[in-house]
C-alpha cells in the first residue's frame, strides 16, 4: 500500500480509491486557457448604458465610432475618455442571449456614453477598463479630427500620435499641484524689437496675438521664448512650445528655469523615457503644469487653458512627422491656434515660404527688428564664388580658398570656428549654365532630370524635354550645380595642425564647445554651441545645399547658413562668415545681405504664379504601378484637380537602410503628384481618403501611400 492509501484510509471505505481517480483525471485534464469576460447574462448600466467607443483600428475603412454595452460592474469607471478594452471583428452571427460575442480584443477609447444606440443589431459588451484615467478630452478629440480630416487619415492613427502608451507606475503616482500665476515679465531682449513689449503685453493681459517672428542671431531666442511662454502664464493661462530636437529642448527649458524656476513647466521629448514622459504629461493633463516644451510629439500636449502655442524653426524637417497621417508641427499648431483662440508664435532665425503666407496673407503679423539691430547682431558675410576659386592658387594647393583659410586663421585667435560640411547624399540638380537658372519642365514647371546621363525628363510629371532652353537667358546648355572640393574638412586639419579639430555629426552630436581655439566641424542641423559664439564659421560646399533636387533647396540652404551664422559673434565683436558657393544665387545674396524674409516673399511670388505649394496644396500617392493605376480609376477627384505623373522612384536595393515611405526591396513602385488650386485642399484630401478607405474595403492588394503637403517633392 502507498502513502497516499495509507492517508487516505482514514476517511473511509474506498475513499482512497476515489481520491486515486480524481487526482488522475486532474492530471489528465487540460488547464484551461483564461479569457476576457464576455459579461454574458449580467446586467447593464441603469443609465447610459451605451459606450461610443473609437477602437484603435488605422484603416480608413474602420474609420468610425462603435457602440458597445456597459455592464454594471463597469459603470463607474466607463467615463469619457478612458482607455478600455473591446471585442472586434465578431459579426453579426456570434450573439448569444441577445448579446455579441466572439472577435479579437483590441484597445480603444471611450468617447461618450448614450442612454441608446442607433446600431439595429446586438451590442458586445465592454471587455474591461484599462484604466479610470480620462486621457482623451473633448478639445484633444475636436483637434485629432481636424487634423485626421485635412491629411486624409484616420483618427485612431492621429491619436496614437497625440496621447502616450500607458505607463501603471506613473499613472499611479499624484500629481503636485498647480502653482499660482507669476507676475508679468519684464520685455528684456524683446526690447530689440520694435512690437516685442507689445506682444508680451497682450499675451499677459489675456490677447491672442499672432506673429512670424524674425528672430536676431544671437543666443538670446530661448530666453526670449521662455519671457512669452512667462507673460502667458501670468495671465493664467496654458503655454505650449515646439522645438525641432532635444538641444533647442533643453535650452528653453534652462531658460524657463531660470525665469521661473521649478515646478512651472514640463519636458515632453523621446530621451525623457516612457515613464517619465507619461508622469510629465499627466501633469500636464490633469492641470498641475500649464507649461509644455517639448518636441514633435508635444504638439498635441493636453494643456489646460491654452493661451500661446509657438514653433520654433519651421523650416526643420524634425517638425513633420513620418508616421500616417505625417502631419506637420506648424499646420496643428495653426489648428490648435484657430480651435482654441489662442495666441501664434513661429519663430526662427530664417522664415519659410509658409510663414511668409501667413504674414502675406493676414493671418499673422510680422514680427521683426529693425535694420540697425540686426546690423549689430549679424556677423560680416563674405562669399566666395566659382570664379575666385578657379583663379585661387590656394585651392589648386591646398583645396581651400585663400579667404577662407586667413578667416580661419585670424578666427582662432580669438575662440572656435565652425566650420559647415553638408552630409553625404546630397544630389545636384540641373541648371544653366550661363544664368544657373533651375531647368524646369515646360508643361508642369517640375525640375529636369537625366536619370542615364543624356536624355532630360520631369521628375514630376516624367515627360521627355528634347528642346530645352533656358527661359532666363536663352541659353541652350545645362550643368549639373556642382562646383568646390567635397573634402575641405579633410584639409583643415592638415592646415593648421596645432589646433583641435572637433567633429559633430549624425553618430556623434555635440552639445556645446568651450570658448577657446578649435576647428569644430559639424554637418548641418548638428552645430553645438559655443561659449561667448563662435569667432568665424565657414560653410563649406555651398553648391551642395543649393543644388539638390528640390522645390525647397534654396529656401533649405539658407536656413541652414543662418542657423549656423547665428552661433557666430556679432559683427561689432569681429564675427565672420565666408560662404562658398557662387555669389550670384539668390540664397547667397539673402544671407549677404541677411534678409530670409524678403528671400521667402520672392519665392511665394514665383510659386503663386507656377501654382507651387504651399500656394496650391499638393498630394502625392505612391505605389506600384498596378495599385496606382486601379486607385486613380477609382479615385472621384475635385474636377480642378491636377495629376502630375507617375513617375518611377529610386528602387531600394535588398540590405540598404529602408525610409519611411521607401518601396519594398526590389519592387518597382512610382510616384504621382496631384495639385489643387487654393481653396480646394479639403476637396482633395476628402477624395483621396474617400478612395483609399473603398479600396481598403474591397480588400485591395497592394500597398498605396497618400502624403498630403509632402516636405520634399523634388
Amino acid at each position: 500500500m502507498s502513502s497516499d492509501d495509507k492517508r487516505s484510509g482514514d476517511l473511509g471505505p474506498g475513499a482512497g480509491e476515489q481520491l486515486a481517480l480524481i487526482r488522475e483525471t486532474v492530471r489528465g485534464a487540460k488547464v484551461p486557457r483564461a479569457k476576457p469576460r464576455t459579461w454574458r447574462g449580467a446586467a447593464l448600466a441603469e443609465e447610459l448604458p451605451v459606450a461610443r467607443v473609437l477602437v484603435n483600428k488605422g484603416a480608413l475603412h474602420l474609420d468610425q465610432y462603435f457602440d458597445y454595452a456597459v455592464p454594471e460592474e463597469l459603470d463607474a469607471d466607463a467615463r469619457p475618455g478612458v482607455r478600455v478594452r473591446v471585442r472586434f471583428g465578431a459579426g453579426s452571427r456570434h450573439v448569444r442571449g441577445g448579446r455579441r460575442e466572439g472577435g479579437g480584443l483590441i484597445d480603444g477609447f471611450l468617447v461618450e456614453r448614450l442612454a441608446e444606440s442607433d446600431y439595429p443589431g446586438a451590442l458586445a459588451a465592454l471587455a474591461y477598463v484599462v484604466s479610470p484615467e480620462p486621457v482623451l478630452s473633448p478639445e484633444l478629440l475636436a483637434l485629432a479630427r481636424a487634423v485626421a480630416d485635412r491629411y486624409a487619415g484616420s483618427l485612431a492613427d492621429v491619436l496614437q500620435l497625440a496621447v502616450p502608451p500607458r505607463n501603471g507606475r506613473a499613472e499611479s503616482r499624484p500629481s503636485p499641484a498647480p502653482l499660482p500665476p507669476p507676475p508679468p515679465p519684464r520685455p528684456g531682449s524683446w526690447e530689440r524689437y520694435p512690437q516685442g513689449p507689445a506682444f508680451l503685453r497682450a499675451l499677459a493681459e489675456g490677447g491672442a496675438p499672432r506673429a512670424v517672428w524674425t528672430a536676431l542671431p544671437g543666443p538670446h531666442w530661448p530666453r526670449e521664448i521662455a519671457g512669452a511662454v512667462a507673460a502667458t502664464l501670468a495671465s493664467g493661462r496654458g503655454a505650449l512650445v515646439v522645438v525641432p530636437d532635444g538641444r533647442a529642448a533643453g535650452r528653453v527649458e534652462a531658460a524657463l528655469t531660470e525665469l521661473l524656476g521649478e515646478g512651472r513647466h514640463a519636458l515632453l521629448t523621446a530621451d525623457s523615457g516612457p515613464e517619465k514622459r507619461y508622469r510629465e504629461w499627466l501633469a500636464v493633463r490633469r492641470g498641475s503644469v500649464r507649461a509644455v516644451v517639448g518636441t514633435r510629439a508635444a504638439m498635441f500636449a493636453p494643456v489646460a487653458n491654452l493661451g500661446l502655442v509657438a514653433v520654433w524653426d519651421d523650416g526643420d524637417s524634425s517638425h513633420s512627422d513620418d508616421n500616417a497621417p505625417f502631419p506637420h508641427v506648424r499646420e496643428v499648431l495653426e489648428l490648435r491656434a484657430a480651435h482654441a483662440r489662442c495666441a501664434f508664435l513661429l519663430g526662427a532665425t530664417s522664415c519659410t515660404v509658409e510663414a511668409a503666407q501667413l504674414v502675406e496673407s493676414g493671418w499673422a503679423l510680422p514680427l521683426a527688428a529693425d535694420r540697425e539691430q540686426l546690423r549689430t547682431a549679424a556677423p560680416l558675410v563674405r562669399t566666395v564664388g566659382d570664379g575666385e576659386l578657379a583663379r585661387d592658387g590656394a585651392v589648386r594647393a591646398a583645396r581651400l580658398p585663400s579667404l577662407a583659410w586667413r578667416t580661419v586663421r585670424d578666427g582662432l585667435r580669438e575662440g572656435p570656428v565652425l566650420v559647415q560640411v553638408p552630409r553625404r547624399g546630397y544630389v545636384p540638380r540641373l541648371a544653366c549654365e550661363r544664368c544657373r537658372e533651375q531647368a524646369r519642365c515646360r508643361h508642369c514647371a517640375g525640375p529636369l532630370q537625366a536619370p542615364d546621363q543624356r536624355d532630360l525628363e520631369c521628375a514630376w510629371c516624367g515627360r521627355a524635354e528634347t528642346d530645352w532652353h533656358c527661359a532666363a537667358c536663352g541659353s541652350v546648355r545645362l550643368r549639373a550645380q556642382v562646383v568646390g572640393a567635397r573634402r575641405t574638412a579633410e584639409e583643415l586639419g592638415r592646415a593648421f595642425p596645432a589646433v583641435p579639430v572637433r567633429t559633430s555629426g549624425r553618430d556623434h552630436v555635440l552639445e556645446s564647445v568651450p570658448d577657446a581655439p578649435a576647428l569644430v566641424v559639424s554637418t548641418p542641423g548638428a552645430e553645438p554651441v559655443a561659449e561667448g559664439g563662435y569667432a568665424a564659421a565657414l560653410l563649406l560646399d555651398g553648391w551642395a545645399l543649393v543644388g539638390r533636387p528640390d522645390l525647397r533647396a534654396g529656401e533649405e540652404a539658407l536656413r541652414r547658413w543662418t542657423a549656423a551664422a547665428s552661433l557666430v559673434r556679432g559683427r561689432a565683436e569681429g564675427g565672420t562668415v565666408v560662404v562658398v558657393a557662387e555669389p550670384t544665387l539668390r540664397p547667397v545674396q539673402a544671407l549677404v545681405r541677411w534678409d530670409p524674409v524678403g528671400h521667402a516673399r520672392r519665392e511665394l511670388a514665383e510659386r503663386a504664379e507656377l501654382g507651387f505649394p504651399p500656394v496650391s496644396r499638393m498630394a502625392s500617392v505612391t505605389g506600384s504601378p498596378d495599385a496606382l493605376a486601379a486607385f486613380f480609376a477609382a479615385a472621384e477627384l475635385p474636377p480642378e484637380a491636377e495629376v502630375l505623373g507617375p513617375v518611377p522612384l529610386p528602387r531600394t536595393e535588398p540590405g540598404r537602410p529602408r525610409r519611411p515611405g521607401d518601396a519594398p526591396p526590389g519592387e518597382p513602385w512610382e510616384r504621382a503628384l496631384v495639385r489643387v488650386p487654393p481653396g480646394s485642399g479639403t476637396a482633395l484630401a476628402s477624395a483621396l481618403k474617400a478612395a483609399q478607405a473603398a479600396r481598403l474595403a474591397r480588400g485591395g492588394g497592394d500597398q498605396v501611400r497618400i502624403r498630403v503637403d509632402p516636405p520634399d517633392i523634388g
